[in-house]
């Protein structure tokens, strides 16, 4: 939804997304970081109900898992990824979300508490641990309804919570703090007070939730003109977590500068 090719296709009328797809791969740790994200056109696509294949890279259910078969060429340094990760979530979730107060855009927790298993070739990494899965889709660009959110994802005792805080252009504001215990069932529980966060290198603000209304960024991972990836420490239920965090500025993502700036991280292949 963010790709900058599929927004200049939308200004000549309708299009079709199926051709504007691309798999996003981000590594983060002491080694440095590898980012790939390849779009390609409709004839590099395949699926059907349990298959994704998008050039050389392809996802499919198996077993009760779902694998991840990557072989992508990083920018702006060509380095390559390559390897095999695997996704074995506790339980599946039917639960959907709005983010907005029409409905028009949706978030699906599909495996909010799951397993992972990494298996790289390049570069040589391995290693398993905690994992989530989600889904958004929508009616319209977001852009169009979002001004802004934040969100946010930690392990809990219970299993998994999420944090929602989005604002739309029309003023209305939805919060979600949602709780996903491993057998895949889902509750709710009152958002506690916000807690402000430093503004990122590209002063995109970052914001989230804590019982006692401070929070800390661990680590800054992605740092865009229009979203920021973070590390963050807080309170939740009762309990001292460790969350991923994201801050999303829609108002800067369909500014016209960064609109031509996003090739660069997204270059797009015939």
């Amino acid at each position: 939804m963010f790709s900058p090719y599929y927004a200049w296709a939308r200004r000549q009328g309708p299009v079709d997304p199926a051709n504007h797809c691309a798999f996003n791969i981000a590594l983060y740790g002491d080694r440095g970081k590898r980012w790939a994200m390849t779009e390609r056109g409709q004839t590099s696509m395949q699926r059907d109900a349990t298959h994704f294949e998008v050039g050389p890279s392809r996802m499919h259910w198996h077993a009760d898992a779902l694998h991840i078969d990557i072989d992508e060429i990083c920018v702006p340094l060509p380095r390559r990824i390559r390897g095999r990760i695997r996704v074995l979530p506790n339980a599946l979730v039917e639960h959907t979300a709005h983010l907005d107060v029409a409905g028009r855009h949706r978030w699906r927790p599909l495996a909010p508490s799951a397993r992972i298993e990494v298996m790289l070739e390049s570069p040589a990494l391995h290693w398993t641990g905690n994992a989530y899965l989600d889904s958004n889709d929508g009616d319209e660009p977001l852009e169009s309804t979002v001004r802004d959110w934040c969100w946010s994802r930690a392990d809990v005792r219970e299993g998994s919570a999420v944090l929602y805080d989005v604002r739309e252009r029309s003023g209305d504001r939805t919060s979600l703090a949602l709780t996903f215990a491993r057998d895949g069932s889902v509750g709710t529980f009152t958002p506690p007070p916000l807690a402000a966060l430093p503004t990122t290198g590209w002063r995109i603000a970052r914001a989230t939730r804590s019982d006692n209304g401070i929070a800390r960024v661990e680590r800054t991972l992605e740092d865009t003109p229009f979203y920021a990836r973070s590390l963050i420490d807080a309170q939740l239920l009762g309990q001292s977590i460790r969350a991923v965090h994201e801050s999303l500025d829609l108002d800067r993502f369909r500014s016209p500068i960064v609109q031509a700036m996003l090739p660069f991280r997204m270059p797009r292949r015939r």
